[in-house]
């Protein structure tokens, strides 16, 4: 409830920013040299995408983690982690030579994540606060970032993607998960999300139906360097309705 009350909110406040023309300084500071996405930016409505039970029902994580390579020892970011589904898996899957690094935006999100990881023992687990604008990850960092369910609520993906670039190791990936529908149904066409990707320096590797994660994988490797924030242009792709 908190977060639904939370993201309407940002709904109400997005919408005030329209009316006045898009007043930047309305924008988090670290955005605001970025361009806004040219299209809808679905509302966070809740911490789960479905019931672990239901989830674990269809062996998702496990095979989510499997096509990703996700292997003993790999040091791993769960981006929007939420309630921790993808995150303790992650951990048991590292092992207690790897690293899992779970990070959420809202701090509720992330005091009740912390306290599951004390209560079940994930002595490889981290919990970090970002950002809409930056997940806040340090540098050179990850063999893999995981973005599953959550990359339609990016407020601010072009500053959110150039911040999260650096985090990654030179032959990390960025692994996403997400449905294929228009952002405002919480999803992300692949399309949209291979060109917001690529004015990042990402070039999509793969991308697979998995009807029983709930949509597509996509596997994503850096190419080149980031640009210029000044220099990048937003995609302007027209959604399937």
């Amino acid at each position: 409830m908190i977060r639904a009350a939370l993201a309407g909110v940002l709904v109400l406040l997005s919408a005030c920013d329209q009316l006045s023309g898009g007043n930047t300084s309305q924008r988090p500071v670290a955005a605001r040299d970025f361009p806004r996405a040219d299209r809808p930016v679905a509302p966070i409505v809740s911490t789960r995408w479905s019931s672990e039970e239901a989830r674990d029902r269809v062996n998702e994580a496990e095979d989510i983690m499997d096509r990703a390579g996700i292997r003993p020892g790999m040091t791993v970011a769960d981006i929007g982690a939420g309630e921790g589904y993808y995150t303790v898996r992650l951990a048991q899957r590292v092992g207690p030579t790897g690293r899992v690094l779970a990070e959420d935006i809202l701090p509720e999100v992330i005091e009740a994540l912390s306290r599951r990881i004390t209560r079940e023992e994930w002595d490889n687990v981290s919990v970090k606060l970002g950002a809409p604008e930056d997940p806040r990850l340090p540098e050179n960092s990850f063999d893999r970032i995981l973005m599953v369910h959550m990359y339609h609520e990016i407020a601010e993906p072009y500053a959110f993607l150039w911040h999260l670039s650096p985090a990654l190791k030179p032959d990390g990936e960025l692994i996403v998960v997400d449905a294929d529908r228009p952002t405002d149904q919480h999803g992300t066409p692949p399309r949209l999300l291979a060109c917001e990707l690529a004015t990042m320096g990402f070039r999509m590797e793969e991308l697979i139906p998995k009807p029983t994660a709930g949509g597509y994988f996509a596997r994503f490797r850096r190419i080149v360097a980031r640009p210029d924030p000044s220099a990048i242009v937003p995609c302007a792709i027209n959604q399937p309705s």
